[in-house]
């Protein structure tokens, strides 16, 4: 493990140095991008016999990682943690509707329209999946990832009510998806459609459960950061916050990505104005920004290198491109076209649709989901859709955001 985690962190501080010194990228989008391209060199490399040990090293690295392990029950507490912490809760209670709608019945609706309209569409390019399957990549890819989309908004300059509300939808749509996710994975296991009230009662506990136990583990880890001012001291215990909290969700069987993000809004906003110093506050803040950084680094390189994983042909790379258009069109079905007919309830700027739509950018959060999947065909065909539809989304879309922003904004 200790090997694993030197590897990781060499290999990301490489690229961060090519990317900062010769490329110029966004730090996540540019180490994905040298990774990627790393990637695909080897493979290029491979096919006319030259350096082939090097090939063979990567994947066998690669597959000692365990991605949906390491992201879903490692980095993704972190991660959320941090994102939620530098939120301003009373802006976000202003658009708490906005939100709710869009991250709870955005997120129900869009993985109906990705698993109907890939159970129609795969067919023709011969490869038929059963509709469960199809469901299931709706629900992984459906939601918006915060990781992705956070880092991304802090270089695009969009308003600052507009940067809220995609942050928020992406900070709690992520938990939503997994439920889903959950509730279809074992409707598969178990070959019986589940019933609305089990449905509901499963939502209810996850997602409710979730959202409670962050409220009781954020008031804690409030008065105990209320109690003392030593900043090493508070720091350690927001670290042991998010991760015994994390551990403990898990547990309790309720979403843990739901109960990170509601402790984090709460120590970055309660216990950052009641609970913690001038110096507590500098050093916490440091602490976090920087292991934001460093975590969205490592995942965005393990992203670009698991391309040399992946086996594609002629109909995944058409089934590819279906997925790609289906998953913007369902994200316009269903954020863009509400919020251009309700505008003046939604309260945004003239342009947010299109932004939103645009920025509904998919990351590791959705290729952990994929490579949970039981193994089989099924499986194989679902990571490779799922990885081009997130490098596409990173890439073309993250790339861009900042210019749609900019041509269609206006305040």
């Amino acid at each position: 493990m200790l090997d694993i985690a030197a590897t990781c962190l060499v290999v990301t501080a490489l690229l961060a140095y090519l990317n900062h010194r010769f490329v110029g990228l966004p730090t996540s989008i540019g180490v994905m991008v040298t990774a990627l391209g790393f990637s695909l060199l080897l493979v290029g490399l491979d096919a006319f016999d030259i350096v082939h040990g090097l090939r063979n090293y990567e994947e066998s690295f690669l597959r000692s990682i365990d991605f949906s392990n390491v992201l879903m029950q490692g980095m993704l507490s972190l991660l959320l943690f941090a994102g939620a912490l530098h939120v301003d809760l009373s802006e976000l209670r202003a658009y708490r509707w906005q939100i709710g709608s869009l991250a709870v019945v955005g997120t129900l609706l869009s993985t109906l329209v990705v698993g109907l309209a890939m159970w129609w569409v795969l067919p023709w390019v011969g490869l038929p999946l059963p509709l469960i399957y199809c469901l299931l990549f709706g629900a992984l890819i459906s939601p918006t990832d915060p990781i992705a989309v956070m880092g991304i908004l802090k270089s695009a300059g969009a308003p600052k009510d507009l940067e809220l509300v995609i942050s928020g939808e992406s900070l709690f749509n992520d938990g939503v998806g997994v439920v889903i996710f959950s509730l279809l994975l074992g409707t598969l296991a178990s070959g019986e459609a589940p019933t609305f009230a089990h449905g509901a009662e499963l939502l209810v506990h996850e997602a409710g459960g979730g959202l409670l136990f962050g409220l009781v583990l954020g008031y804690v880890t409030f008065r105990l950061l209320r109690s003392i001012d030593s900043y090493q001291v508070e720091v350690l215990i927001t670290l042991a916050t998010v991760m015994g909290g994390y551990a403990l969700a898990s547990r309790l069987h309720v979403s843990g990505p739901l109960a990170m993000v509601v402790a984090g809004l709460i120590i970055g906003n309660h216990g950052r104005s009641m609970a913690m110093s001038d110096t507590t506050r500098h050093h916490l803040d440091l602490f976090w920004e920087l292991l934001d950084e460093i975590l969205n680094a490592v995942l965005f390189v393990l992203i670009g290198l698991e391309v040399i994983l992946l086996q594609f042909s002629t109909g995944i790379a058409t089934a590819a491109l279906a997925a790609i258009v289906v998953t913007l069109l369902a994200r316009t079905l269903t954020v863009g076209v509400p919020i251009s007919l309700l505008h003046a309830r939604f309260g945004l700027p003239k342009g947010a649709a299109q932004v939103l739509t645009w920025g509904g950018l998919r990351g590791g959060i959705s290729v952990a989901l994929a490579l949970s999947l039981p193994a089989g065909p099924e499986r194989e065909i679902l990571v490779s859709l799922t990885y081009c539809v997130v490098v596409w989304s990173i890439l073309a879309q993250g790339l861009t955001i900042a210019g749609v922003v900019k041509r269609t904004v206006r305040t």
